[in-house]
């Protein structure tokens, strides 16, 4: 059997052994966290204990933290019209959303279709502040009251997103900034406060815990909104709905992980991405590296070669026992171009054959020396003429 080269942690990390401890350590109890007997309190204990970990990670506090199934819910419960602070009680009336965010950010959450508007990015894939400080500006001068929606981290590109900048733009017109934080934390220095972030999403198994955990993260009280799933008073009433306690201590145990040692592994992850890169481009000067010029996390490399088709691409080195995955979704035997890339202005024919390659703390030099020896094979075996005719 072909051993297995897995570079799409971007997609998903694999899961660490002290998130897999402390999920099934979780699994062995009986217990629901708002049952009052000595069950349900340590089911409490556990949710509590991990509430305090993921919010440690952000630098935020215990009690802003909402568990949600996902990142993707947490991005629909942000971006609703009824958010609003206590000290000013007029609501958000229009969602401004970067034009490289997740889908489930694109998609508005709670706000009517005419009440989202979207920003452009540098061709590099950096936020325009200009470009939103002036629909900011505008906005506000008409009486209306914005909430910016921002990655930190791109999925795609692994470009880093000004958000210190973006929330002083934001909050002198007395706006509100969410953030995703999915493909930060971990990775780059992510502090809710010291930001100046109102919101934050983050994701379990993005940081190597299980899948089906997530939270939005509230940078202090004065936020209110109207929640989204009502029932109970489960999340302090702001998610009615039995907690996925087990995944969530999982969740948490992945934060205290995160963080660890996170500057020493960005800086072994950092120089994987050099060689990587310079390997790229040795076996096809051609190769394109987006977002290159800009800051990068150091996991994340979206790459290109003109003429190379990224769905047959992927499908070759999937034989030879490599997971990577694509700038470019296929649905239906369909190819869309990614959005990411049709933002930062890049042609079609380039955007078809991009293809993401994302490292995690398992990733070895061999790992991507492995992948560059099947690269070199698949370019050299396609040739020039085969490029230029597809």
């Amino acid at each position: 059997m072909v051993s297995r080269v897995y570079l799409d942690w971007n997609a998903t990390a694999p899961l660490r052994a002290e998130s897999r401890e402390a999920l099934l350590s979780t699994l062995r109890e009986a217990g629901n966290p708002s049952s009052v007997h000595a069950q349900g309190r340590d089911a409490r204990a556990l949710l509590e204990r991990a509430r305090n970990q993921v919010a440690a990670m952000l630098g935020a506090e215990a009690r802003g933290v909402i568990f949600t199934s996902g990142a993707t819910e947490a991005n629909m419960l942000a971006p609703t019209p009824t958010l609003h602070t206590a000290d000013d009680p007029r609501p958000v009336t229009r969602l401004l959303a970067s034009a490289v965010e997740h889908p489930s950010v694109q998609a508005g959450g709670r706000f009517a279709p005419d009440a989202v508007d979207t920003v452009p990015v540098t061709p590099d894939g950096v936020l325009d502040l200009d470009a939103l400080e002036a629909a900011v500006s505008r906005l506000a001068a008409a009486g209306e009251r914005v909430l910016v929606s921002i990655m930190a981290v791109n999925n795609e590109t692994g470009v880093i997103q000004p958000v210190a900048e973006a929330a002083r733009i934001v909050h002198e017109a007395g706006g509100l900034l969410h953030v995703d934080a999915v493909q930060a934390v971990g990775r780059i220095e992510f502090n809710i406060n010291e930001m100046d972030v109102d919101l934050a999403t983050v994701s379990s198994h993005k940081i190597g815990g299980p899948q089906g955990a997530g939270a939005l993260v509230r940078a202090d009280d004065r936020l209110q909104f109207a929640p989204a799933i009502r029932g109970g008073g489960q999340e302090r009433g702001w998610r009615a709905g039995t907690e996925n306690v087990a995944a969530i201590a999982g969740f948490g145990a992945a934060a205290v992980e995160a963080t660890r040692g996170r500057l020493a592994e960005t800086a072994r992850l950092g120089g994987l991405r050099e060689y990587l890169e310079r390997g790229l481009l040795e076996i096809e000067p051609d190769t394109v590296v987006f977002g290159q010029r800009a800051g990068r996390a150091a996991n994340t490399t979206l790459f290109a070669v003109p003429g190379i088709r990224a769905e047959t691409a992927l499908i070759a080195l999937d034989l030879e026992g490599i997971a990577v995955s694509s700038g470019a979704a296929c649905s239906s035997g369909k190819v869309t171009p990614s959005h990411v890339l049709a933002a930062m202005g890049v042609p079609l024919e380039i955007a078809a054959g991009a293809i993401r390659v994302s490292t995690g703390w398992s990733t070895s030099e061999t790992d991507i020396e492995t992948f560059l020896k099947t690269w070199r094979k698949y370019v050299a075996a396609l040739g020039k003429a085969g490029r230029k005719a597809a």
